[in-house]
């Protein structure tokens, strides 16, 4: 795999944000289209069509959101215990949860003084990563 830094760390995800999200806008639009120019003639079908890609649209939304939110749970909990592991104690509450994501590319030599160093000038996310030294790859993103 190519090594990963600030510049190449965000990730496309083909299956989602091409085939599904990408394609759940594009029947959505139809769908609308279809409403408009047939409500008069087939009312419901046109509704049912509609809500149909309403319905499609929302599904695609929630499933990754869910996988975020189950993905950001687990971050918080891999990052709460490598710093404990590193230094016998729990992580500051005072850090939010998107410092978290950005400080899990900090390698381990560097996590805990850049933590610090977070919570004491409440570094913003972009900031952190631009910060670390030593990226630590993360391949398993959603």
């Amino acid at each position: 795999m190519k090594q990963q830094n600030y510049q190449n760390h965000r990730k496309i995800d083909p299956v989602f944000h091409v085939g599904i999200a990408l394609f759940s806008l594009v029947i959505f639009i139809l769908a609308i289209t279809y409403f408009f120019q047939h409500v008069s003639s087939q009312g419901f079908l046109s509704t049912i069509v509609l809500l149909m890609a309403i319905i499609i649209v929302l599904m695609a939304v929630k499933l990754r959101g869910y996988a975020l939110l189950l993905q950001d749970r687990v971050i918080r909990n891999e990052e709460n215990f490598r710093y404990y592991r590193l230094t016998g104690q729990f992580l500051d509450t005072q850090l939010s949860l998107k410092q978290l994501i950005a400080l899990r590319f900090a390698d381990d030599n560097e996590y805990p003084s850049l933590v610090e160093k977070t919570i004491s000038e409440n570094l913003a996310p972009d900031e952190i990563k631009k910060a670390v030294q030593n990226w630590r790859a993360d391949h398993h993103r959603v």
